[in-house]
């Protein structure tokens, strides 16, 4: 029996476990939390999916690269929650008009422009879309080059919105409408994520935690409405946060279902094919050519209170057979905040992009 096999009976067999336990009794969602109050420790959570033994230990071939691109003179740099490469190996990236850390509404009230785009060396190409977003989240670059980014909060009559851009920053297509936050055809409650089928069709996908979002709609390449699915919970095809979505090459959609620990994996009508936990409590994702796949874990043991024992940082491993094969750690062990490589992405020669919400910057790794 082939290893992926074995690793998707496994995924059955946790699934039923965790739903027949459900039906006789509760599942226990903390510690005694005034034990843990009063030692000063926060309370853990069990985990809403199982996930198995903790996968922390793969190598770590790659090298890292710090202050590798320009920056504009006198900006301070703010959080870099999402990154993209194109078809020539240029970055992409968001960066949140100088606010560090998550804060909400960073952009809502800055004409900083949050759009870069730099070349392989670091030369900043671009720069624009100053006073458009609230909360810019997620980016895409779709078959044709053009820039696809999602506003991920609201204020005022802002945000709730994704933007088809082209490369120097012109407005192609608005999709949802500004400032409203819906669950209909035409709005959106808290767009986080893009990703783009082979055929062009547009998959965005929505909720940043509480009772919003949890969906995924479909439209064509023109912005028409064909379907969606899903809602919160942690069946297949349920949701708790969809933090980043990318296609594999063979034309399936895999989500990053952040609070649930896990990658769902779709075909492109919503039927649900399996899943993947190895891969840690995943911020980001990217697929190469070759179908390896690289997931950021930048919220285990921290921000998450729902999955110890795994640390953050970058897993790498490969979409045929389900084995993680390189590990990249958060150099910090311990902290209460995101950490390291929230946002990612790889280029055509095998280089690693890592968007950091804390410490604000943009990584580079490189294999050695």
């Amino acid at each position: 029996m082939s290893r992926l096999s074995e690793l998707k009976i496994s995924s059955v067999a946790l699934f039923l476990a965790f739903f027949a336990l459900n039906a006789f009794a509760p599942m226990v969602l903390a510690q005694d939390a005034g034990r843990a109050g009063g030692r000063g420790e926060r309370a853990h959570l069990d985990p809403p999916v199982p996930t198995g033994p903790p996968i922390n230990s793969a190598p770590n071939p790659y090298r890292k690269i710090t202050d590798w691109y320009e920056w504009p003179r006198g900006r301070l740099k703010g959080s870099m929650p999402a990154v993209a490469v194109d078809q020539n190996d240029h970055v992409w990236v968001i960066e949140r008009c100088g606010i560090k850390g998550f804060i909400a509404a960073a952009c809502a009230d800055s004409n900083l422009d949050p759009i870069f785009e730099f070349d392989a060396n670091g030369k900043i190409l671009h720069n624009w879309g100053g006073g458009m977003f609230v909360f810019p989240h997620g980016i895409g670059i779709d078959g044709d080059g053009n820039v696809w980014i999602t506003d991920g909060q609201g204020k005022g009559n802002k945000g709730h919105q994704v933007f088809k851009f082209s490369p120097d920053g012109k407005v192609l297509m608005t999709l949802g409408k500004a400032g409203v936050a819906g669950r209909d055809h035409d709005t959106f409650n808290e767009p986080n994520a893009i990703a783009f089928a082979p055929n062009g069709d547009i998959f965005i996908g929505e909720g940043h935690g509480g009772d919003k979002g949890d969906r995924i709609v479909k439209f064509t390449k023109d912005g028409k409405y064909i379907t969606e699915w899903g809602k919160k919970g942690v069946g297949p095809g349920e949701f708790d946060i969809i933090h980043a979505m990318v296609f594999d090459h063979r034309g399936r959609l895999l989500v990053a279902d952040r609070n649930n620990n896990r990658i769902q994996i779709f075909d492109q009508n919503g039927k649900f094919l399996e899943q993947l936990t190895q891969f840690s409590r995943p911020s980001g994702i990217a697929v190469d050519a070759n179908d390896t796949i690289y997931v950021s874990d930048s919220e285990s043991e921290s921000v998450s209170r729902n999955h110890y024992g795994w640390k953050r940082g970058i897993r790498i491993g490969s979409l045929k057979d389900g084995k993680v094969v390189a590990f990249i750690p958060d150099p910090s062990d311990t902290t209460e905040t995101t950490s390291a490589a929230e946002g990612i992405a790889v280029d055509s020669k095998g280089v690693i992009y890592g968007g950091e919400v804390v410490p604000n910057d943009l990584k580079k790794y490189v294999k050695e």
